[in-house]
């Protein structure tokens, strides 16, 4: 059974509707609706970790054998004890071993907690997680985003969020890393919504 969709950071609606780019798209598609994840930190993280760069439905599979693997135990200790080689036939690559195994030690040895991010601030939490192998700012942005549901959070690094955001306000092209950063200003503190929305746009 999957997790049920939520909506959230629906204060931010006011702001988005009354914006010229983003109203039209606002009232089409309603208010930001996401799947509810409850994970623990590492079972998330985890998770992210197989899930960057695949297809959903290859890396459903992927982290269906992996959870497989671990006997349902998706724990620091467990990820730990189980040969590397049997992770491997679940089908992670060896680069999302090693960071899946780095996030697992470091947690261990208490080079990492993340028993209390979520009392944490956003660029703290981007501090821990990308000390991590194989986890950049991206994948820490999208745990803010869609594990704590921070409600402004704005990942320039995206592709999609600087396709959508360009084809939103008529660009010829998507703007630069660079070029997007102070472009969020005017949707602060819900830049968080409207780069779900700018993922919206690239649907239609």
């Amino acid at each position: 059974m999957n997790p049920p969709e939520i909506t959230i950071w629906e204060e931010a609606q006011p702001l988005l509707l009354a914006d010229a780019h983003f109203g039209p798209l606002a009232r089409r598609v309603g208010p930001v609706r996401v799947i509810e994840r409850t994970d623990p930190p590492f079972m998330y993280l985890a998770r992210s970790i197989v899930y960057q760069q695949l297809a959903g439905a290859a890396a459903a599979t992927i982290h269906g054998r992996f959870v497989a693997a671990l006997k349902g135990d998706v724990s620091p200790e467990k990820v730990l004890r189980v040969r590397e080689t049997t992770l491997r036939k679940a089908g992670l690559s060896g680069a999302k071993l090693r960071a899946i195994r780095d996030l697992a030690r470091k947690i261990r040895d208490g080079e990492l907690r993340v028993d209390d991010l979520d009392s944490q601030s956003n660029e703290e939490i981007v501090r821990r997680l990308t000390a991590v192998w194989g986890i950049g700012t991206w994948t820490a942005q999208m745990y803010l985003m869609f594990r704590l549901h921070r409600p402004d959070v704005w990942p320039c690094g995206d592709l999609g969020v600087r396709a959508g955001y360009g084809r939103l306000h008529g660009l010829a092209a998507a703007p630069s890393e660079k070029e997007i950063a102070p472009l969020g200003a005017p949707y602060e503190p819900w830049r968080s919504a409207a780069a779900w929305y700018c993922w919206r746009a690239l649907e239609e």
